[in-house]
């Protein structure tokens, strides 16, 4: 490699990829504190540094085009890497501590977080991590507060003073029971799942966020007494054995629906895909534990 190679921007970098998260220069300028101007300015930097259009302009605002969206992928390669070397020199600083406290969202902890640790644990066997299992809101208030470094929340609303990274992504499913009579009509509207016998995830879940979100964008309100449940479990047994239907996440529900124990409704006029987000303080510098388990869950989830 050579000496004195001219490097682009990490600044350039970062706007790059917050607009890729974010979907316009505004909202990637207001997530990283900067001025749009500001923001915009990185943006043409870097696309006379590499030689290519970035963005497709138009009067209604400006999105990544495709040479945009590849350069962001790359980019948060570079990112994660500078953070990596950042935390760990900290942790040399710090002496090397190994001990990592971190939180997840119910679905995140059960079936994603266990193949995380387990390649942690074939990289820093020294190191001592303990799972604190909530909902999204709650994994986000520990991480505010500073009671674990690195939080994994589902849903599309990041409390301020938190630093996000989307590691990817998810699409909730309603389902029923197999003898349920929307079995063989296969789809219905918002309107009716509202009404169906809708059991939800308790407030301040990622899961009954997104749903609300859909629901909200479409002028639908949930009944004042819909049964909510702070488990998937529950919620699941709900559905088999009392009639109910409830809208969870696929990774959930894939071996149900693989068995035939439950079965998939279409939500018909409803997006119900959302992003899988890792979350950690704005101004923290995680450990060299914590720092490596991000980076195995950055490459590892492909959703």
């Amino acid at each position: 490699m050579s000496v004195g190679v001219d490097r682009t921007s990490l600044a350039a970098l970062q706007v790059l990829t917050a607009i890729d998260e974010q979907g316009s220069i505004s909202a990637a300028a207001r997530s990283l504190e900067l001025s749009q101007p500001s923001a915009s300015a990185a943006v043409r930097r870097l696309e006379r540094r590499i030689g290519a259009t970035l963005l497709s302009r138009t009067p209604r605002g400006s999105a990544l085009n495709e040479t945009g969206r590849a350069v962001a992928v790359w980019a948060r390669q570079v990112i994660a890497a500078s953070d990596a070397f950042e935390t760990s020199i900290a942790a040399l600083r710090e002496g090397h501590a190994e001990r990592v406290q971190i939180a997840a969202s119910l679905t995140i902890a059960e079936y994603l977080a266990p193949r995380w640790l387990a390649h942690l644990a074939t990289v820093r066997p020294h190191a001592d991590v303990e799972l604190i299992v909530r909902n999204s809101h709650d994994v986000m208030d520990l991480v505010t507060s500073g009671q674990v470094e690195l939080g994994f929340v589902e849903g599309a609303k990041v409390e301020g003073g938190l630093r996000s990274q989307v590691i990817g992504r998810d699409e909730l499913v309603a389902v029923v029971a197999p003898g349920h009579r929307w079995v063989r009509r296969g789809a219905v509207g918002l309107k009716e799942l509202v009404a169906g016998g809708l059991v939800l995830r308790e407030v301040g879940s990622g899961t009954r966020e997104i749903l609300e979100r859909v629901l909200q964008e479409s002028q639908i309100e949930l009944p004042a007494h819909v049964p909510h449940l702070g488990s998937t479990a529950a919620i699941k047994a709900a559905v088999r054995h009392g009639g109910s239907v409830a809208v969870l996440s696929r990774l959930t529900v894939a071996d149900e629906l693989e068995l035939g124990s439950l079965v998939p409704i279409e939500v018909l006029g409803a997006d119900l895909s959302r992003q899988l987000r890792m979350v950690w303080c704005s101004d923290a510098v995680l450990g060299a534990s914590a720092s490596e388990l991000a980076g195995i869950a950055a490459r590892s989830t492909g959703l």
